[in-house]
């Protein structure tokens, strides 16, 4: 072949190639033409559609758009349940990791036609039972341009109401296949019918004005009656603790309506141990000379400052009255997920005001999972430089790969990390508050934010000529490590490899570097969570691991609660108690164990749930009662499609259901509740729990794989948030005794006609309380609680309305029409359609059709 041939030959190649490969202008272009649609078909398909997987559901994707490159792209999106079938043969369909897939045009793609939209249908695994399931911000990628976002897959926000809808995500219009997982699932949609009968018997009725939030141990009103008025203020006095101490407190009160002044009327607090008194707890008298508060402690006194300001009415008056309080338990925790999805350091902050005024003491805060490390760790800046960005960087050296439909921008909210300067002004927030910090960074598993950001700090020193020694100080990963194996949430790489020395000085390292933010915050860190998740096989093909087994005896099978036990004792010389959830810390071997340890329990209310509380709590651990079906908020409100939250411990978990929790009796609910399936269940309790012992507390959970904003956060967590509040704080007299041994299904009779009478009763006036007070002060707050749906029907051309919250505003309006205030029995005739509003009126709730 001649010279000329070959450079003619080798021209046409590169000319080729560089059509091939799209240019940024296209791919900007088609990015902001292509229209994706998604509808979810079928959520319960016959067994013989899903075989071999025991269940799935059936979707389609639809593409179109005017004009495509030609090759040279792929689509990247999030499914965040697993897709076992693409059945096209013009796209090519990899799993990259986690929830990440690519699609990618094939030999056979021949490109767009106006009209002719490509459809991809598909099998996926489990079920989706929301349009809010799946994950936005699909994009596209070539090689040597800027990935983007398509634009038709960006969510979109209600102006009205605030809330968040993914208009490429086809309405769920047909509850039959939809609804449910199996046809043997009950489940049905939360109609407006459906939401009227359920409410029926919510009422108004009057909020006593000694009404607190969440209820006091004891309340006497002055038998003369009367107020006490606090127009001019309060005139302080404080005796055994600083007043700073209670600066916060003073400041919640001013914002309720009685700011100090000279003139004022006096206030009386008195801090000092007393073995009438629990700590936490308080005494206020409120009597016409003034107001006297005493307690043991100062978060006691704090207490009984959040008491009074709620009770200060709109005419700045208190009642005149008594009240002796205690809390139920000494824990009552809210733990808040910023590690899938960054949220905010000014929404934290928020969320401590709420967590004071309800008396909450403890925020476990999540900092580090797979998809994100959330604070600034000294030394280490790949941990938040990489592994607080998501992006699209195949190589991740830069940010971690998009999961969670977080898309490839990292400017974007759901982006983010605390400076040092930020976790300290958290802590130190918390701390005038007197709640607990307890920072949680998952391992061994749902570690893979750490992982890569220390593979790519190696990397980095490596091509600067660093030493080995220093290169791999603090890798958490082993090259050889041959091992398979996928984790809960799909990932291959997740998991830190507990074979590695490296891996203990990491650890070392970061709780160092956190207990020295919270010295310099003023609250010394005592307790730190670990989490405890590990993923089977991942240590089956390590050398590292091998030679670890060669050296201790401990098999891959026993590194798991090894490696619990090595870190609970690393920190347990830092005078630190580990912390972790239940099933993980069930590894260890609690002989060898500290002696404090803290397990906050998971486990299903008709699985192991009980079982493993008792044992846990029996062996001297502080049990913390975190029961998915009741208490993650990050579950759906409502058996409704258009409700978000992951479904699989609830498919509707509301106010109610939090408010009916009773702790410390896990079995019982199988008597009162159904499964998932809408079936009735039954529980045993094999492993009572001995005689004495108590679970020390109790904590709600916001998990933020589907909270993408500040928003959502709200939307997810109030007011569930107070139900949760008054469970922990205090203990109602329908709950049904625990009795050792006993077992529960639905016909055994142990809640009895009075409990339910007293349980709906207390229900009642907690509804109330909420609807008619309690809500305006979180509106007064800025708190975008969720603003429940009304139930309604039309009978005899009439409109009859309840709303689970007695006190909202509620309106309706008819085919369409202006919105106009409901009144009783309203007449009407057309296609009527209803919804509450905030009770500011500010801000509307989601509307329902009436049937």
């Amino acid at each position: 072949m001649s010279r000329r041939l070959i450079a003619l030959t080798a021209l046409t190649l590169v000319t080729t190639a560089a059509q091939a490969q799209p240019s940024q202008n296209q791919i900007d272009r088609f990015a902001a033409d292509l229209q994706v649609r998604y509808q979810v078909l079928d959520n319960r398909p016959a067994p013989t559609v899903c075989a071999p997987s025991p269940s799935c559901h059936l979707a389609e994707m639809t593409l179109e758009a005017p004009q495509a490159p030609a090759a040279g792209w792929s689509l990247y999106f999030s499914s965040v349940t697993p897709i076992l079938l693409a059945d096209t043969s013009e796209f090519a369909l990899n799993h990259i990791n986690g929830d990440l897939y690519r699609l990618t045009p094939t030999a056979a793609f021949a490109g767009f036609a106006p009209g002719r939209p490509l459809r991809v249908p598909l099998k996926l695994a489990g079920h989706q039972l929301s349009e809010l399931y799946p994950m936005p911000n699909y994009y596209v990628a070539a090689e040597g341009v800027a990935a983007r976002t398509v634009a038709s897959t960006r969510a979109a926000v209600d102006p009205e109401t605030g809330l968040e809808s993914l208009p490429f995500v086809a309405p769920f219009t047909d509850e039959a296949k939809l609804a449910g997982v199996s046809a043997a699932d009950t489940t049905v949609w939360a109609s407006a019918a459906r939401v009227y009968a359920a409410n029926a018997g919510a009422g108004l009725q009057p909020v006593p004005a000694a009404a607190v939030l969440p209820t006091p141990l004891k309340t006497r009103l002055d038998p003369k009656g009367g107020s006490l008025d606090l127009s001019r203020g309060l005139k302080v006095s404080v005796a055994g603790l600083p007043r700073t101490e209670l600066a916060a407190a003073f400041d919640h009160l001013a914002k309720a309506g009685a700011g100090e002044a000279a003139r004022g009327v006096a206030l009386r607090i008195k801090v000092a141990p007393d073995r009438k008194l629990a700590l936490g707890g308080y005494h206020l008298a409120i009597k016409p000379a003034g107001i006297a508060l005493t307690a043991s402690d100062p978060e006691g006194a704090a207490n009984g400052l959040a008491s009074l300001a709620q009770l200060i009415d709109a005419h700045h008056a208190v009642p005149l009255l008594t009240i002796d309080d205690a809390p139920r338990f000494d824990f009552r925790g809210l733990h808040i997920d910023v590690a899938r999805n960054f949220h905010s350091k000014a929404e934290i902050l928020a969320i401590l005001d709420q967590m004071a005024a309800y008396k909450l003491n403890k925020l476990h805060l999540h900092l580090a999972d797979d998809e994100g490390w959330r604070v600034e760790i000294a030394g280490l800046p790949e941990l938040t430089d990489i592994g607080s960005r998501r992006c699209h960087d195949p190589s991740e050296r830069t940010c971690l790969l998009p999961q969670l439909g977080a898309g490839p921008d990292p400017s974007t909210p759901v982006n983010g990390y605390y400076t040092r300067a930020d976790y300290i002004e958290i802590v130190r927030a918390a701390q005038a508050r007197h709640i607990q910090v307890i920072p949680s960074f998952d391992m061994p598993g749902h570690s893979r934010a750490a992982i890569k950001a220390m593979e790519a700090r190696a990397a980095r020193l490596r091509a600067e000529g660093a030493p080995e020694a220093e290169a791999g100080r603090y890798l958490l990963s082993e090259a050889d490590n041959k091992s398979v194996y996928s984790s809960i949430q799909h990932y291959d790489d997740n998991t830190i490899n507990v074979c590695l020395d490296s891996a203990y000085v990491f650890l070392g390292k970061v709780v160092d570097e956190m207990a020295a933010l919270h010295a310099a915050a003023g609250q010394p860190l005592t307790r730190y969570h670990i989490g405890a998740d590990e993923t089977p096989g991942a240590w089956s093909a390590s050398p590292a691991c091998a030679d670890y087994e060669a050296r201790t005896g401990i098999t891959p099978a026993e590194l798991g609660g090894h490696f619990i036990e090595k870190v609970s004792a690393l920190l347990a010389e830092r005078g630190v108690v580990v912390a972790g959830w239940s099933d993980g810390m069930g590894h260890a071997k609690p002989d060898r164990m500290p002696t404090k340890v803290h397990s906050n329990n998971w486990g299903a209310l008709a699985g192991e749930g009980p079982a493993s509380a008792h044992v846990q709590a029996n062996q001297g651990w502080e049990v913390v009662i975190s029961t998915p079906e009741v208490l993650y908020f990050d579950s759906p409100q409502a058996t409704d499609p258009k409700e978000r939250g992951y479904d699989w411990p609830s498919r509707a978990t509301d106010t109610r259901k939090v408010f009916d929790f009773m702790p410390e009796n896990l079995p019982a609910h199988a008597e009162l509740w159904p499964d998932l399936r809408g079936k009735p269940q039954a529980s045993k309790d094999d492993h009572p729990l001995e005689p004495g012992v108590r679970f020390n507390g109790l904590q709600g959970q916001l998990w933020s794989e589907t909270i993408r904003s500040d928003a959502q956060v709200d939307y997810m967590l109030y007011p569930r948030m107070l139900a949760l509040a008054e469970r922990a704080w205090h203990g109602a007299n329908w709950e049904t005794p625990y009795v050792p041994g006993k077992g529960y299904d639905s016909t055994t009779g142990a809640f009895t006609d009075a409990m339910r009478t007293r349980r709906d009763a207390d229900w009642n006036a907690f509804a109330n309380l909420l609807g008619q007070r309690e809500l305006a002060r979180l509106d007064a707050a800025g708190v975008a609680y969720r603003i429940p749906t009304v139930g309604a029907v039309v009978e005899g051309g009439k409109l009859k309305a309840k709303v689970e919250l007695p006190g909202l505003p509620i309106e309706y309006r008819v085919e369409g029409g202006a919105w106009r205030p409901y009144a009783p029995d309203a007449p009407v005739a057309g296609r009527v359609e209803i919804r509450a509003r905030s009770a500011d009126g500010k801000r509307a709730g989601r509307n329902l059709f009436v049937p």
